[in-house]
């Protein structure tokens, strides 16, 4: 087992990591709070929104964005704390999962297409674009279970984790914001890769839960390396100074329960290939 740093214990459903501005960002979805971390290990929170999923993204001007799946609202944290809507999604579904920002300002956030938490039968799922007036559309459907999401350094491919798919699959980026030349980016065998990051050799990471474990891939599907833990890894994010630690969020699952005091963690292992592209 790689050696792990525990950074934070005692979380719930944590999920959605993200590195900015020399912080670790990440959720904690039953506490339906956005959480900041130090490198020092001071945290705070930083927002809250009674919604589970709840993820987050920034825009380049620095205002971070946020699922507000309960609502179907896409939000945006302003300079005073104050959250205002920066997109109705409601007429397009409820639901809604992760979200990837790429650097010409294009917003793609993804719906499982079902409702699991109430036991409802997986359909397919969609990855919808937010232009830059709020407008959303549905870009690419028929998918399994879409979840984690990143968008590479050039700003032309999203490479979108299907968990039931067990799959990467990517998307040329249109100059419009549209999705095309959809195809499978790698097979992940029996892993359901939840949240993924990318590094500066053009690999993936991805997280999953099932299999405890965080793994990265060549595109072809090359597995290069693998982290275990003693818990599911529901997302990871590379960041630090040089963009070589690798964050893991991790717990059981194990619904209801997952409430803070609960079992999620923050953790972390250092990596030879930094972190690249967004999230």
């Amino acid at each position: 087992m790689s050696e792990l740093r525990t950074w934070l214990t005692g979380r719930g459903l944590v999920e959605s990591p993200r590195w900015h501005d020399g912080r670790l960002y990440f959720s904690d979805w039953s506490a339906h709070e956005v959480i900041a971390l130090d490198l020092d290990g001071e945290h705070e929170v930083v927002a809250r929104v009674d919604s589970l999923p709840l993820c987050t993204a920034w825009r380049a001007d620095g205002r971070m964005l946020l699922v507000d799946s309960a609502r179907g609202l896409l939000l945006r944290l302003e300079p005073d704390g104050s959250l205002v809507t920066q997109a109705e999604l409601s007429g397009l579904g409820r639901g809604w999962n992760d979200i990837a920002v790429d650097g010409r300002g294009n917003i793609y956030v993804d719906h499982i297409g079902f409702d699991m938490m109430v036991g409802e039968a997986p359909a397919p799922g969609y990855v919808v674009h937010v232009g830059p007036d709020g407008s959303a559309r549905e870009v690419a459907g028929g998918m399994a279970f879409p979840n984690g999401m990143a968008v590479t350094p050039d700003d032309a491919t999203l490479i979108v984790a299907e968990s039931y798919g067990n799959r990467l699959t990517a998307f040329d980026i249109d100059a419009d914001g549209g999705l095309s030349n959809r195809r499978v980016w790698a097979e992940t065998g029996e892993d359901h890769p939840d949240g993924i990051c990318i590094d500066a050799e053009g690999a993936v990471w991805y997280a999953d839960v099932g299999n405890r474990r965080c793994v990265r891939v060549r595109e072809g599907g090359e597995v290069l390396q693998t982290v275990e833990a003693d818990r599911g890894c529901f997302a990871c994010a590379l960041g630090g100074p040089d963009g070589k630690t690798l964050f893991i969020v991790a717990a059981e699952w194990r619904l209801p329960e997952m409430v803070p005091p609960g079992t999620g963690q923050v953790l972390s292992t250092q990596v030879d290939v930094p972190g690249a592209g967004r999230p």
